[in-house]
């Protein structure tokens, strides 16, 4: 599961299109996670994240350069993504690599876990919707297993009928969630994110 873009990801040009290219980011989406960054600081010096659908680099490259040299930036898609500095990439569906192997690869709990992820859309807007919302639920089940007390979940929700249960399913997990439509997002696109902070352990909820 990987995001969806053109081959070319600045064919269709807009100013997120040339900033990217102008600040050498691979896609214009690495907008949408800095619109998150300025809202809500999700992102610190020295934090272990990880990026589901990293293709094709922009957010892993954006949130090492927030966690800095110190910070460990672990990306997974199943397209082969093109090193990044500092960032550790792996090949493979993210939903089959078990808690433990991801735990291993990150050196212990995750601080942030991102998902840019979207299944291959269809154009039947309510069947595209409900499968995103499937991506979003198993995204958010991962990351409630190798999320750190305290981490922050950002994740790519296609709006519609189940977008609302489902941040209820989140609110059950953190003490905080919200939703973003950051103005990256394209305006005929349904997209927006849910900005979940502060994770709360079965344990401590």
């Amino acid at each position: 599961m990987s995001r969806r873009r053109s081959k070319n990801s600045y064919k269709s040009g807009d100013h997120f299109n040339k900033a990217a290219r102008e600040e050498g980011y691979r896609a214009r989406s690495v907008y949408k996670l800095t619109e998150v960054q300025k809202r809500f600081r999700p992102l610190k010096k020295g934090q272990t994240i990880l990026d589901l659908g990293c293709a094709p680099g922009s957010w892993a490259r954006y949130a090492k350069e927030m966690a800095g040299g110190k910070g460990t930036v672990v990306g997974i898609d199943l397209q082969h993504v093109p090193s990044l500095p500092g960032v550790e990439l792996i090949q493979g569906d993210a939903f089959e690599i078990t808690p433990e192997e991801l735990l291993a690869a990150l050196g212990g709990p995750a601080d942030v876990v991102l998902s840019d992820m979207a299944p291959n859309t269809t154009g039947d807007r309510f069947g595209d919707h409900v499968r995103q919302v499937e991506v979003a639920r198993r995204a958010l089940k991962l990351a409630v297993s190798v999320l750190k007390p305290g981490g922050s979940f950002i994740c790519k929700v296609f709006d519609g009928e189940d977008a609302q249960p489902f941040m209820l399913e989140a609110r059950a997990h953190f003490k905080q969630v919200k939703r973003l439509r950051p103005e990256a997002v394209r305006k005929n696109s349904v997209e927006f994110f849910l900005v979940a902070l502060d994770f709360r352990p079965a344990s401590e909820s």
